[in-house]
């Protein structure tokens, strides 16, 4: 079993910065992938950054491309998620969860088992 623990949520203003964590507990998760999602209310859950922690490999959807950076602990068991220039359609829950692979094409799928309990971005000025 593995727990999932988000922070580092918070409001803040169009153009600022944040640095979301994603603390693990539990079981090894070095042969999974940790993907970052994020859902508004009007909007599906988005896959917006994940990392094969087997390959180091990362994969970062269009819109939060050259904005934001995922990185990984791997002393600590955590995950970052850098945010940067944030805009305010970034406004979500922001969420991290596992899936039990080494590969990764994209952060989409099914096969994610853990998932934290998330936290709130507002963006807005």
């Amino acid at each position: 079993q593995v727990q999932l623990v988000e922070s580092g949520g918070g409001s803040v203003q169009p153009g600022d910065s944040l640095r979301l964590s994603c603390a693990a507990s539990g079981d090894s998760l070095d042969n999974y992938v940790i993907g970052w999602f994020r859902q508004d209310l009007e909007k599906e859950r988005q896959g917006i950054s994940c990392i094969s922690n087997s390959y180091g490999t990362t994969y970062y959807a269009p819109s939060v491309k050259g904005r934001f950076t995922i990185a990984r602990n791997r002393a600590e068991n955590i995950w970052y998620l850098q945010m940067n220039s944030l805009k305010s359609v970034d406004t979500a829950m922001y969420s991290c969860a596992a899936a039990p692979r080494r590969w990764l094409f994209d952060c989409s799928g099914s096969d994610y088992i853990y998932w934290g309990q998330g936290v709130l971005v507002n963006v807005s000025s």
